[in-house]
């Protein structure tokens, strides 16, 4: 587990810092799916799935 956590904080901060750069690379898209898929694995990933939801509910709801 304190490898994946390791693994989480260092894919996030790649990815603020590619964010914070510019234009998106293979490699940049390569690390934020990494990011994604080690994110689903934590323990935090089901209030990332609610948050997700919840805003795509409020988001659908919306009439122009």
């Amino acid at each position: 587990m304190a490898i994946s956590i390791s693994v989480v904080v260092l894919l996030t901060i790649l990815a603020v810092i590619f964010l914070r750069s510019g234009g998106l690379k293979f490699s940049h898209a390569l690390v934020c799916a990494l990011l994604g898929f080690y994110l689903a694995g934590t323990s935090i990933a089901p209030t990332i799935h609610s948050g997700v939801t919840a805003t795509a509910e409020i988001v659908s709801s919306l009439r122009p």
